[in-house]
């Protein structure tokens, strides 16, 4: 497994294209690996590749990859990078990989880690009675998180998210005025960046629509949490948590707590 980081230059217009839809940035990823096809990516069997986009400010945006091969990110820095910079220095190509198993390898239980997560948060619902369960986008903080916190989840995902000391919650035992746990005041969970977003899965080559309009509402999930599971953490790590992993969903990353905004093994 290989850990990559690129810094998309949003001055480009190629820049602007990917990360104006989730569709492109998805291809375009899936273009670094040469021994990967077009149809072997949506093969049942296929190995997983995760991506996230992180920004920092207006124009720094991180792209991360982890990936069970090294990508060749080339055809990015072409298109979305600093070109004459990576020709001028062979050892900086314009992105960075390092392998990813040593880092995976020694996760133990109760290690304690500060993590990212950006996902599609989704929950299912029967508006009317003998309707079959549609499956809708949490829209609310509150929902989000409960989304997060939910105990297979975190049991599945191989940690738990850390609770707050009640030094540091705002409300007597975390709870509000109508005398319900609050997740924003319990944990050691924030949740930001909601974004709607809406996008042809397929188009042709002149720019016509095929297939069908997807719709996502992703969040980006910061806080702190335990290992409870190594094995399962790892699971999680190179396979992804949630729906539309495909399109920048999904990959959880860890940084030692004191190392709060960037989320680089």
């Amino acid at each position: 497994m290989f850990l990559s980081r690129f810094r998309v230059n949003t001055a480009r217009p190629g820049a602007r294209r990917l990360l104006s839809s989730p569709q492109a940035m998805h291809a375009a990823v899936m273009s670094s690996f040469p021994h990967l096809l077009p149809s072997d990516a949506t093969a049942s069997d296929a190995p997983r590749v995760l991506w996230r986009l992180d920004q920092q400010a207006r124009a720094e945006v991180l792209l991360y990859v982890v990936s069970p091969d090294r990508p060749d990110l080339t055809h990015l820095v072409e298109q979305a990078g600093w070109p004459a910079a990576a020709t001028a220095d062979p050892q900086k190509p314009g992105w960075q990989t390092r392998p990813y198993a040593p880092f995976l390898d020694h996760l133990a239980i109760g290690d304690r880690w500060s993590f990212r997560l950006t996902a599609n948060p989704v929950h299912t619902i029967r508006r009317k009675d003998g309707e079959p369960r549609k499956i809708t986008a949490h829209l609310t903080p509150i929902h989000q998180m409960g989304w997060l916190l939910d105990e297979e989840r975190q049991k599945r995902g191989g940690f738990r998210v850390l609770e707050k000391p009640d030094d540091r919650r705002l409300l007597p035992h975390g709870t509000t005025h109508q005398g319900r746990p609050h997740p924003g005041d319990r944990y050691e969970l924030s949740v930001g960046d909601m974004r709607s977003l809406s996008f042809d899965k397929n188009r042709g080559p002149d720019g016509s629509r095929r297939g069908k309009q997807v719709t996502l509402v992703t969040v980006t999930f910061d806080g702190r949490l335990e290992v409870t599971d190594p094995a399962a953490l790892r699971r999680t790590l190179t396979q992804g948590i949630g729906r539309a992993r495909a399109y920048g969903c999904g990959l959880l990353t860890l940084a030692p707590i004191a190392q709060l905004t960037q989320h680089t093994q």
